[in-house]
């Protein structure tokens, strides 16, 4: 294990992890997850929200075995290879606001960071007008960290206590195969899904995978701003090129703002949307994926940002925040062109208030020297 350790942190293990990866998101499309949606955190979360009624939008209702298997499967590694350390830090409150302002951007944009790759390497050119916004969040969030922002070091805590999400989260899973309790959507992006079988198994490699590379949207391009280290741009990279061959082979490239599945070209609430989840993911330490692997081996600050994501999700689908997608005219209806309520809009700038708000009042107070 700690030879896997050492091979997924240098370069070449990197790209491999990008790669394997990359073809995981391959298998997920192939086998029925929606189109440019080959895996979201933030989707398969308000799926998930919506499976067990915390939001009651019917097209959008299924407990993804995707989630489970990216929590369970860091979990599992972590363990394995004895990283797994219960953790708390500070501000856990801060911590759940700010998972929840980053299920609010990502929702507008309609999608996090790793869904916004997936729907680049389509040719959808909306989600290349958002990587302007996701990059210039970042920028925002490095400025504060280079200016002295910290929410409080993690310390070490009961080691039950870092299992609480991955067993909830089996449980939930438990239930949705079992039970037959969970809402199921008969239509739209919920109906549409890989065999839970397939969908767990890929999910618990990229899991482990994550885990060992620490494969972070928001972290790679902090890196590269903060220290010119671009290796932990290489994975996505590696999911990039990998998805990239895929539409192409598969016919599904369209290099086009119009047309995009599940997408709008309302660019600058596009732009808006992903700056809050990488201004938001800075502050946080970690994306929405970074956030679900650091549950996963112990950290009780990434399961609260994972429950702010969850609590997120409903709200904004329950008050009509998030992003429609756009549509084009039918014989019995007219073109939508998307995008986001005027409340979504509100609350959306709202969010990023609050997010320079929890950046300046969480900046270390230096000594003056005489």
């Amino acid at each position: 294990m700690e030879k896997l350790g050492k091979f997924f942190n240098n370069n070449t293990g990197l790209i491999i992890g990008g790669l394997i990866c990359g073809l995981g998101f391959t298998l997920l499309a192939f086998f029925g997850n929606p189109a440019n949606m080959a895996f979201c955190a933030a989707c398969f979360i308000r799926d998930t929200a919506g499976a067990m009624k915390l939001q009651t939008t019917e097209t959008v209702q299924y407990f993804r075995p995707e989630i489970v298997g990216v929590v369970v499967g860091s979990f599992l590694i972590a363990l394995a290879s004895h990283e797994y350390k219960s953790t708390a830090g500070s501000s856990p409150m801060v911590r759940f606001v700010l998972g929840f302002i980053m299920m609010i951007g990502a929702l507008i944009f309609l999608g996090c960071p790793l869904r916004m790759i997936l729907r680049m390497a389509a040719g959808d050119l909306n989600a290349w007008v958002g990587l302007i916004g996701f990059v210039a969040g970042i920028a925002t969030g490095t400025f504060f960290l280079k200016k002295g922002f910290s929410l409080g070091r993690e310390h070490e805590t009961k080691p039950a206590a870092g299992t609480v999400l991955p067993i909830l989260l089996i449980v939930g899973l438990c239930v949705s195969i079992f039970a037959g309790v969970f809402a199921v959507s008969q239509s739209g992006p919920g109906s549409k899904h890989a065999p839970m079988a397939i969908a767990l198994i890929v999910a618990l490699i990229i899991g482990a995978i994550a885990q060992k590379s620490r494969i972070c949207f928001a972290g790679g391009t902090r890196n590269a701003i903060l220290m010119k280290d671009f290796s932990l741009l290489l994975p996505i990279l590696g999911m990039f090129v990998v998805m990239a061959i895929y539409n192409v082979v598969t016919g599904n490239f369209k290099l086009s703002f119009d047309g995009q599945p599940i997408a709008h070209a309302q660019h600058l609430w596009n732009i808006l949307g992903l700056y809050a989840v990488g201004f938001g993911a800075v502050l946080a330490g970690g994306c929405p994926l970074r956030q679900m692997t650091l549950a996963g081996q112990g950290s009780c600050d990434g399961a609260m940002t994972f429950l702010g994501m969850l609590i997120g999700a409903a709200f904004a689908h329950n008050f009509g925040l998030a992003g429609a997608a756009a549509s084009a005219a039918t014989a019995e209806k007219a073109a939508v062109a998307g995008g986001p309520s005027t409340a979504g809009q509100i609350v959306l700038i709202v969010c990023i208030v609050v997010l320079f708000i929890i950046a300046a009042v969480n900046l270390k107070k230096t000594k003056e020297t005489c």
